[in-house]
């Protein structure tokens, strides 16, 4: 395990930090976003998909009531689920998790996975900071979401 927090003052830290992680992330890699409401999960997802696409202006629907999107992306394909409104964890299988811890995971609310989460995995779980500020905790379990964590904290 690798855990580490970073301020992130601005939203322009929080998208630096998106990128950062779009360029690390490769098929097999799951990164679960926490944190309350408005913690900026949806914020930094969509930084995420929009660097490791390369199109800034790249249109990202938030999955919030289709509980899942998927793009193709250079590093492969990417799953985007929003499973805070799940009912049962039986969904989570429905919506095709297998099918995609084949590409990369990017998951919010990542509690309703329960015992479906995967051992290897990067967490970042996101707080309010200071005025338009967050903090990220940042956590990588297993050997490749330890990786990812270190590169991240040795930054670009």
């Amino acid at each position: 395990m690798f855990r580490f927090t970073l301020d992130l003052p601005d939203e322009a830290a929080t998208a630096a930090l998106a990128a950062r992680l779009a360029a690390l992330l490769r098929p097999g890699d799951i990164v679960l976003l926490a944190g309350d409401l408005g913690a900026g999960k949806s914020f930094l997802a969509r930084a995420l998909i929009r660097a490791a696409a390369g199109e800034p202006d790249l249109e990202v629907p938030s999955p919030t009531f289709t509980l899942v999107q998927t793009y193709d992306l250079p590093a492969g394909p990417l799953w985007h689920f929003d499973l805070y409104r799940l009912a049962a964890l039986e969904e989570v299988l429905e919506l095709g998790w297998d099918e995609a811890r084949l590409g990369i995971c990017l998951v919010e609310w990542p509690d309703r996975l329960g015992p479906l989460t995967p051992a290897d995995r990067l967490k970042v779980e996101l707080a309010h900071g200071e005025a338009d500020g967050r903090i990220a905790a940042i956590t990588g379990l297993g050997g490749r979401g330890a990786a990812l964590a270190r590169a991240l904290r040795e930054g670009p």
